[in-house]
Parts: structure tokens; sequence; C-alpha cells
């Protein structure tokens, strides 16, 4: 057995004063809170995101949720019909929800229907929770004054944001083993500790404000206080919260024995969109100090005040901060104690204490983002990108990691989306004339797709919910089978239906923009990406799979279109990334390889043209371009054929998108600051590397030098049918090993 709180313990993560680029969070994978130094979000300001829009910033510092969502009023002309536009296919004509051509992620030149439908809906930046101090009155000392400061009626109007300057030392923790964020500091001559922390069942934030230089009948106590402010919701591209319109919303309290009700209306709503729950230490005083502002002034040294947020208008039961802190510092040992676990510690690679951090900050990270009741933005619960919408094609990569962990309880809170939104998939893959479902790229809870030159015309996300389904399977969540065989089922019907036969077998596109999606410009003529000819070979094979353990029979189609995939094209021993010209560019995710790595062996791909084109990408790729969950699928891929260290070399490269901030994000650029895709598909690569695959070698994907100890990983797919083929197999130093076998 590993000693896992040793493991934990050795990555907690300590800050002293403003990162401008890693504010800490703590969460429950439904709602999320960052915290500058002070343990809020007193200093939003000195955490920017950049807007690609070049609009007004965003802020690192965000309260957000799975199920905050706001959508301003359709303007007139807003349709989505009016952003279809019909493609030649095989079978004729097709519609496709299409957008003129971006530049990068600026879509202000679109017109009303693209903006909007793009838009909106877009996830709310719920509260903003700060600090504000109060300043001692004109003819008053201060901290050294027998009677002490300001006067505890001087009213809310004097109260003030602190400057960044006013920040004087500070030292913040993160405990992994509790969930629990502690910050010491000296915040305008005031001598602080707070503590915050997040309930791990309920949407409750819990915040403890202790001054640690008055004493307890000081009336000073009152001239530190906590701030709520309420915005609206932004169509921004990257920044959640509109300060700019506050008669668009409207901010109703109602007070309670313990604290209060806030009410959120937006645009004219008579039911609020959501509701805040505040509990507050005896004594404390709430006062309202604008029409979106709220301040809660403490009684003594000592200000306690929970949290509670939910949708509508029921908010979670009134929850004191001594039960969120409680119940935060019982759940994540639990957390940590489950699964599966890895131990570097030994390793004679200079690497392993890096890899080991990056490996445990994604679990939490992962955790506190991706775990919720919808698939999760790219950005997660920290800022907004997209508006806060997700992608489907990177569902995989944020969750894929929780099955093959052995916590497959946290990848079936966000499958359940599936069932909610089939029957939209269901319409969109009858709109263009296929059956079964076809699943879009870029959404919100509406499951509508979103307008886009490259998004409606991506096809390599039709897979993942088979594969993820398989993972949840393979990892013994009870009634899996059961209640994912129909979305496996319209899933593998819309594949078998869009697959185009030809002389040499079936396959994709045109139209299609793949998974590099540098082709967009030529999606009308695009075809056979290596990547999804093998996904679409192994993945309508378990879907018979599935069928024949529901003792129903195999369907003769999906074995015709599975078995008969055409080869992806061959140039000078290489895959190339398309069937047609430009061929290759070499920019961008060099997905090529990725169809033996991520999806296990098929016959579609040949292991040794593989690892040609592999190294071919090692060689010269334009790594800028690429993203943070290339890195982790180049270390799939070569630990499927059998070379270790490679996978740790491109796993840990050094390049600008492959870098891991001490908050334990994967940073891209200024608009995307975070992404969770880098993080889930690390924790995918190290599951692969270590746990293997059924009939394997033992922690395949570590080779000299590195001391692995593991336990608890579900050993990943392996190949379904065909024959097998010849890898090259490295050495390995695990000292143990012990992965469930797959049912």
């Amino acid at each position: 057995m590993l000693d896992r709180r040793a493991v934990v313990g050795r990555h907690a993560v300590r800050v002293t004063g403003i990162d401008p680029a890693s504010p800490l969070q703590v969460g429950n994978g439904e709602l999320c809170l960052a915290v500058d130094p002070t343990g809020l979000q007193t200093f939003p300001d000195q955490y920017p995101v950049t807007d690609p829009g070049g609009g007004a910033p965003g802020t690192l510092l965000g309260t957000q949720s799975q199920w905050g969502w706001h959508s301003t009023p359709r303007p007139d002309g807003a349709d989505l019909a009016a952003t279809r536009r019909p493609y030649r296919s095989a079978r004729g004509e097709v519609l496709y929800v299409d957008a003129p051509p971006l530049s990068g992620s600026d879509d202000t030149a679109l017109d009303v229907s693209h903006r909007w439908l793009r838009a909106n809906p877009h996830r709310l930046d719920l509260v903003r929770i700060a600090l504000v101090v109060r300043d001692a009155p004109p003819g008053r000392r201060d901290a050294d004054d027998e009677g002490g400061g300001a006067q505890p009626g001087s009213g809310p109007g004097a109260y003030r944001p602190p400057s960044p300057s006013e920040l004087g030392e500070s030292t913040q923790v993160l405990d992994l083993w509790t969930g629990v964020v502690v910050s010491d500091l000296v915040l305008a001559g005031r001598r602080l500790r707070v503590t915050t922390a997040c309930h791990p069942d309920r949407d409750v934030l819990a915040v403890r404000v202790e001054r640690l230089d008055l004493a307890p009948d000081d009336e000073r106590t009152s001239d530190l206080a906590v701030r709520l402010t309420f915005p609206y919701g932004s169509e921004s591209w990257s920044n959640a919260a509109d300060w700019s319109r506050p008669d668009r919303h409207r901010t109703d309290l109602t007070p309670t024995q313990d604290g209060a009700l806030v009410h959120r209306h937006f645009d004219g709503a008579v039911e609020p969109t959501w509701t805040a729950r505040l509990v507050a230490s005896p004594g404390a005083r709430l006062e309202r100090s604008g029409a979106h502002e709220l301040l809660m002034v403490p009684a003594g040294p000592v200000l306690d005040l929970a949290v509670g947020l939910g949708p509508g208008a029921q908010p979670p039961a009134a929850t004191g901060v001594d039960v969120v802190v409680q119940a935060s510092s019982a759940h994540w040992p639990t957390f940590w104690g489950r699964g599966a676990a890895i131990d570097l510690a030994g390793s004679t690679d200079p690497r392993a204490p890096e890899l080991e951090r990056r490996v445990v900050l994604s679990q939490y990270l992962t955790a506190i983002q991706c775990a919720g009741s919808t698939p999760p933005q790219e950005t997660g619960l920290l800022c907004n990108s997209w508006r806060g919408r997700f992608h489907l094609e990177m569902h995989w990569w944020h969750a894929a990691h929780f099955a093959l962990w052995g916590r497959p309880d946290l990848l079936e809170r966000s499958m359940a989306w599936y069932l909610e939104a089939l029957p939209a998939a269901r319409r969109t893959a009858r709109t263009q004339g296929y059956d079964g479902a076809r699943w879009p790229k870029q959404v919100g809870p509406d499951a509508r797709e979103s307008p886009s030159d490259i998004g409606p015309f991506l096809l390599w996300q039709q897979p993942h919910v088979i594969h993820l389904a398989e993972l949840l399977r393979r990892a013994g969540s009870p009634g899996a089978v059961e209640r994912y065989a129909e979305v496996v089922d319209a899933t593998a019907r819309f594949m078998a239906d869009v697959a185009q036969p030809r002389q040499d077998g079936y396959g994709l596109g045109p139209p299609l923009v793949p998974a590099q999606e540098s082709y967009a410009s030529i999606r009308d003529r695009a075809t056979d990406p290596p990547f999804e000819l093998a996904a679409w070979s192994w993945a309508l094979e378990v879907a018979q799979q599935w069928r024949v353990r529901a003792g129903t029979a195999r369907e003769p189609q999906w074995d015709a279109v599975g078995h008969a995939m055409v080869k992806p094209l061959v140039r000078d021993g290489r895959y190339e990334a398309i069937g047609v010209e430009p061929f290759t560019i070499r920019t961008d995710h060099p997905s090529m390889v990725y169809g033996l790595g991520v999806i296990p062996p098929t016959e579609v791909m040949d292991p040794e043209v593989v690892r040609a084109t592999l190294h071919g990408v090692l060689e010269d790729w334009d790594w800028e371009s690429t993203w943070g969950w290339d890195y982790p699928a180049l270390a799939m891929t070569a630990t499927r054929l059998g070379e270790p260290a490679t996978a740790v070399d491109v796993l840990l490269l050094e390049v600008t998108k492959n870098q891991y901030l001490p908050n334990g994000h994967n940073r891209q650029t200024d608009h995307l600051p975070v992404y969770l895709p880098g993080n889930g598909g690390l924790l995918a690569a190290v599951a692969l590397m270590a746990g293997g695959w059924k009939g394997g070698p033992v922690t395949p994907g570590f080779g000299e030098g590195w001391r692995v100890r593991h336990e608890g990983f579900v050993p990943a797919p392996a190949r379904v049918h065909g024959t097998t083929t010849s890898t090259r197999t490295g050495t390995t130093t695990s000292t143990t090993h012990e992965a469930k076998e797959p049912r």
C-alpha cells in the first residue's frame, strides 16, 4: 500500500503575494470559488483574462457553477435557421450551422444571428466576495488609540476596496488533504487569518475572517467587512461578469434569523434565476450598500460567513462555516484514499518530482471543476472561455481519467447530460438526413449547436461518448450498460450512416474538419483523417459488443463499416493528416498519430507507420501552435508503441503550452490562461503509462530512471477485433502493480 497522505502532502500549494496567473480554488465539481492572497476576491483586476475581441478583460477570480447560466433577450433576426448552409456530401446536400471564418477567437465581426447564438446562453460569474476596509474618521487616531479606530455607526459608504499596495506580508496554503485554504496576511495595517472552504456535497462556500491584531471587545472590528457584489451576465468571450448594466437585473434581499436570502432576477423575470442563502456569525450586521452590493459587518474579531448558492428560488439549506470546513476536511482524505495512486519518489530522473506534482494537483483541479452535472468548459469553473460553453470533443480529455483512476462516479455526473441532450442530437442527425444522433461541438446546457466554420464540421467527438461509456463499464460503474445503451446505440447509428462507401472501403468526409483544425478552410473537400478513421473502427465494434452483452444481434451495417474503414493515406512511409492536398499542415494538433494511443490498436493503423509518423512530428512540428492535451496524447502513442523514454520526454516537453503553474493549472495564452483538457489528458496518459492495458506489459510508459509505485488503476481498453500486430516493448521499473482487471 502506498502512503497516499505523504504523496499528496508533498504538493500542498503555498503562495506568497499576488501571482496574477495562479489563484487558488476551492470547489466540489458543481461550484468553485477562486481566491487571491486575502482568501477572497479582493483584487480581481490583478488576475486579468484578456478578451480576444479587444473588450474589457475578465478575471481569474470567478465564482462559477455548472448550473448558473443566463441568456440576454434574443434580438430581432437572431435565428439558428439563418446560419444553416448546404454542403455537398456523397448523399447530396447536407445543412450545417456554418459561420464565416473568424480571426482566432474574435467573433465580433459576425452578424447578429451568429453573434447572439454563439454568446447565449453564457455561464455566469455568480458573485464577487471581497474584503473592504474603513479608514479612521478625520481627527481620530487609528490602531494605537485607546478607544480604537472608526466608529461602528459611520455607515457603509465609508468602506472602500483596499489597494494592492496595502497588501503586506502574506502566506497562503491550500492543504490538498483537507481542501481548505488558509491565508495569513496583513491588509491595510490589519493582521488577518482567512479560512476558505467549499462543502463537498452542497453548493456552500465558507469564509472565516479572524482579526489577529485586536482584542475581542475592540470596537475596531467593524473597520473591516466582507462585501458581496452581483453582476449581470456577459456576452464577452472571456469575461463572465458585466458590471455596466445595473438596470438589467435585480437583487432582492430577504432577512432571515441567521442572515438573509438573496434572489437574483435577470431581464425583468418574475422568478429568480438563482438564489443565495447567507449565514453569518451571531451579531454580524448585513447592510445594503448599492443596488447589487451587500456588506457583512462583523460584531467581533471573528466573522463567519457561509454562502449557499442554488438555481431558481431554493438555495441549499442553512449551513454554518464549521459544518462546511468539517465536511471538506472529511471528504478529501476519502477522495485521496480511493481509486488509483502513484508515487514517483526514489526515481533518479530529475523530472520525477515535477511530474508527481502535476499529477497530484491535476487530480484536485479536475475533481473540483470537471466532475459536475454537465461536461466542463475548457477553463473549468475558474473563468469563462467561449462564454463558458463546453466543447464535447474535449469531454474525453477532461474526464476519461476518472474511470481509469478508479473513480467512475465522478465521470458519471457529467455523462447524465448526454441522456438529456439525446433528443437534440437526434434532431441534428435527422435534419442532415442521417440516422441516430449527432453530437455538437460547442454548446451550453440546452445542447444547441453554436455557429462556426469549424465546430459543426468536426466528427471526432462522436465516438467519445461510446469510449466514455465503455470506460465506465470497465471500471464497474453500477448500471452503466443499461443507463447508456440508448446513447451508445444512437451514436453508433449516426457513425455508421455518415461513413461514405467508396471503392476501397468506408471513408469520412467531405465536408469535414479533423481534430487538427488547420483544414477548416477546405472543409468542403477534406477527407479521411487517420485519428477519426481508427476511432470509427474501434467504437463501432465496442457498440456491437454492447449489443451482444444485452442479448441483441449484431448490426450488419456496423460490421460492414467498422471492419472496412479506408486506410489512411501514407506518403514516404508516414501518415498524412488528410486524404487530399495539402495532405499535412505541420501546425495545431498532430492528430494523425492519435489513432494508436488514445485509441487502442485497430486494423486501420499500422504501428510501424505510426512510429515513423510520430518521430517525424517530434522532429519539426510547430509546438507553439499545439495545445495542452497534445503532449499527453503523444505520450499515449509512444506508450502503445513500446517507447517509454519517448513517452516521458513528450509528456514533459518544455514548450509554452505545456507549462503547469504553481496552482497546477495548464496555461495556454493570455485569453486561455487555464486549460483543463491538459490536466485531464495528463492523468489519462499517466494511467496508461502506469496501469497499461489488459494483456500488455507492466507499467509500459516508464523506463530507465523511474521508480514507479502505483495501485488501483483500471487497465485501458485493448484491441477489440482484428489481427495482432507487433510493437516494441520497453523496460519498466515498477515495484508494485495493483490494477483491477476489466469486467
